[in-house]
Protein backbone atom coordinates (compact mmCIF):
# COMPACT_ATOMS: atom_id res chain seq x y z
CA UNK A 1 0.00 0.00 0.00
CA UNK A 2 2.45 2.44 0.76
CA UNK A 3 4.92 1.00 -2.51
CA UNK A 4 1.89 2.32 -4.38
CA UNK A 5 1.28 5.82 -2.81
CA UNK A 6 5.53 6.08 -3.40
CA UNK A 7 5.22 5.65 -7.12
CA UNK A 8 2.02 7.67 -7.78
CA UNK A 9 3.69 10.07 -6.08
CA UNK A 10 6.82 10.69 -5.40
CA UNK A 11 8.07 11.36 -9.43
CA UNK A 12 5.24 13.86 -10.10
CA UNK A 13 5.79 15.47 -7.02
CA UNK A 14 8.89 16.35 -7.63
CA UNK A 15 8.25 17.04 -11.12
CA UNK A 16 6.06 19.34 -10.15
CA UNK A 17 8.22 20.77 -7.55
CA UNK A 18 11.14 21.42 -10.01
CA UNK A 19 8.56 23.21 -12.36
CA UNK A 20 7.13 25.24 -9.54
CA UNK A 21 10.76 26.67 -8.42
CA UNK A 22 11.73 27.08 -12.13
CA UNK A 23 8.83 28.96 -12.70
CA UNK A 24 8.87 30.94 -9.17
CA UNK A 25 13.25 31.91 -9.19
CA UNK A 26 14.22 30.34 -12.68
CA UNK A 27 16.29 28.04 -11.09
CA UNK A 28 15.96 24.26 -10.23
CA UNK A 29 17.88 23.23 -7.12
CA UNK A 30 19.82 20.00 -7.55
CA UNK A 31 17.88 18.93 -4.84
CA UNK A 32 14.96 18.03 -6.44
CA UNK A 33 17.42 15.77 -9.30
CA UNK A 34 19.11 14.43 -6.46
CA UNK A 35 16.15 13.27 -5.06
CA UNK A 36 14.62 11.75 -8.16
CA UNK A 37 17.56 9.69 -9.17
CA UNK A 38 17.68 8.41 -5.35
CA UNK A 39 13.89 7.39 -5.65
CA UNK A 40 14.92 6.09 -8.77
CA UNK A 41 17.23 3.58 -7.07
CA UNK A 42 15.65 2.55 -4.34
CA UNK A 43 11.90 2.20 -5.73
CA UNK A 44 13.03 0.47 -9.06
CA UNK A 45 13.28 -2.82 -7.36
CA UNK A 46 10.51 -2.94 -5.81
CA UNK A 47 8.42 -3.08 -8.92
CA UNK A 48 10.32 -5.56 -10.87
CA UNK A 49 13.14 -3.95 -12.79
CA UNK A 50 16.17 -6.06 -12.88
CA UNK A 51 19.44 -4.95 -12.91
CA UNK A 52 19.74 -4.91 -16.17
CA UNK A 53 16.62 -2.57 -16.53
CA UNK A 54 17.99 -0.42 -14.01
CA UNK A 55 21.41 -0.38 -16.18
CA UNK A 56 19.46 0.79 -19.14
CA UNK A 57 17.65 3.60 -17.55
CA UNK A 58 21.14 4.35 -15.90
CA UNK A 59 22.93 4.33 -19.09
CA UNK A 60 19.47 6.56 -20.62
CA UNK A 61 20.18 9.29 -17.56
CA UNK A 62 23.59 9.40 -18.12
CA UNK A 63 23.78 9.64 -21.62
CA UNK A 64 21.36 12.63 -21.12
CA UNK A 65 23.14 14.20 -18.94
CA UNK A 66 25.90 14.37 -21.46
CA UNK A 67 23.30 15.47 -23.94
CA UNK A 68 21.78 18.26 -21.70
CA UNK A 69 25.45 19.32 -20.37
CA UNK A 70 26.83 20.11 -24.01
CA UNK A 71 23.68 21.92 -24.70
CA UNK A 72 23.94 24.01 -21.88
CA UNK A 73 27.44 24.35 -22.44
CA UNK A 74 26.11 25.98 -25.97
CA UNK A 75 23.76 28.18 -23.98
CA UNK A 76 20.71 26.45 -25.28
CA UNK A 77 19.20 25.59 -21.60
CA UNK A 78 19.56 25.89 -17.97
CA UNK A 79 21.96 24.15 -16.00
CA UNK A 80 19.01 23.14 -13.62
CA UNK A 81 16.79 22.43 -17.13
CA UNK A 82 19.52 19.93 -18.12
CA UNK A 83 19.80 18.16 -14.71
CA UNK A 84 16.19 17.34 -14.10
CA UNK A 85 16.00 16.39 -17.84
CA UNK A 86 18.54 13.37 -16.96
CA UNK A 87 17.00 12.47 -13.82
CA UNK A 88 13.20 12.25 -15.22
CA UNK A 89 14.81 10.33 -18.10
CA UNK A 90 16.43 8.22 -15.69
CA UNK A 91 12.49 7.25 -14.90
CA UNK A 92 10.85 7.48 -18.95
CA UNK A 93 13.63 4.59 -19.08
CA UNK A 94 14.42 3.94 -22.95
CA UNK A 95 10.72 2.75 -23.90
CA UNK A 96 9.38 6.41 -23.20
CA UNK A 97 12.41 8.63 -23.81
CA UNK A 98 11.12 9.58 -26.93
CA UNK A 99 7.71 10.68 -26.32
CA UNK A 100 9.12 12.39 -23.02
CA UNK A 101 11.17 14.26 -25.57
CA UNK A 102 9.11 15.19 -28.15
CA UNK A 103 6.22 16.26 -25.83
CA UNK A 104 8.74 18.15 -23.80
CA UNK A 105 9.68 20.29 -27.11
CA UNK A 106 6.32 20.97 -27.66
CA UNK A 107 5.26 22.12 -24.01
CA UNK A 108 8.42 24.13 -24.35
CA UNK A 109 7.30 25.92 -27.53
CA UNK A 110 4.16 26.61 -26.69
CA UNK A 111 5.58 27.88 -23.12
CA UNK A 112 7.86 30.16 -25.03
CA UNK A 113 5.52 31.48 -27.09
CA UNK A 114 3.27 32.18 -24.01
CA UNK A 115 5.69 34.13 -22.22
CA UNK A 116 7.10 36.04 -25.33
CA UNK A 117 3.39 37.12 -25.82
CA UNK A 118 3.23 37.73 -22.25
CA UNK A 119 6.55 40.16 -22.56
CA UNK A 120 5.06 42.38 -25.33
CA UNK A 121 1.91 43.67 -22.93
CA UNK A 122 2.22 45.62 -20.02
CA UNK A 123 2.00 43.93 -16.29
CA UNK A 124 -1.18 45.06 -14.62
CA UNK A 125 -0.29 47.88 -12.13
CA UNK A 126 -1.64 44.97 -9.53
CA UNK A 127 0.92 42.59 -10.48
CA UNK A 128 4.19 44.71 -10.66
CA UNK A 129 5.06 43.62 -6.72
CA UNK A 130 5.45 40.73 -7.65
CA UNK A 131 9.32 39.49 -8.00
CA UNK A 132 8.70 36.22 -9.81
CA UNK A 133 6.39 37.69 -12.22
CA UNK A 134 8.47 40.63 -13.10
CA UNK A 135 11.52 38.51 -13.80
CA UNK A 136 9.35 36.46 -16.09
CA UNK A 137 8.37 39.27 -17.98
CA UNK A 138 11.45 40.59 -18.33
CA UNK A 139 13.13 40.17 -22.53
CA UNK A 140 16.38 39.15 -21.28
CA UNK A 141 15.55 36.27 -18.83
CA UNK A 142 15.02 32.78 -20.46
CA UNK A 143 11.97 30.67 -20.09
CA UNK A 144 11.63 28.66 -17.22
CA UNK A 145 11.30 25.58 -19.09
CA UNK A 146 11.11 23.02 -16.40
CA UNK A 147 7.07 24.13 -16.22
CA UNK A 148 7.33 22.20 -20.06
CA UNK A 149 9.84 19.28 -18.65
CA UNK A 150 7.13 18.65 -15.42
CA UNK A 151 4.31 19.05 -17.62
CA UNK A 152 5.57 16.19 -20.46
CA UNK A 153 6.79 13.87 -17.81
CA UNK A 154 2.94 14.07 -16.09
CA UNK A 155 1.47 13.76 -19.23
CA UNK A 156 3.77 10.23 -20.20
CA UNK A 157 4.49 9.02 -16.52
CA UNK A 158 1.13 6.91 -16.10
CA UNK A 159 1.90 5.38 -19.30
CA UNK A 160 5.19 4.01 -17.85
CA UNK A 161 6.31 0.86 -16.29
CA UNK A 162 6.13 2.52 -12.98
CA UNK A 163 2.67 2.66 -13.35
CA UNK A 164 1.67 -0.45 -15.86
CA UNK A 165 3.59 -2.70 -14.39
CA UNK A 166 4.67 -3.89 -17.57
CA UNK A 167 8.55 -3.78 -17.52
Amino acid sequence: MILDWLLLLVFPALMALAGAYDLLTMTIPNKISLALVGAFLCLAPFVGFGWEAIGFHAALGVAMLAVTIAMFAMGWIGGGDAKIFAAASLWMGPAHILEFTLIAAVCGGILTLAILSLRNVPLPAGLTGQAWLKRLHQADKGVPYGIALCAAALIVYPETAWLTGLN
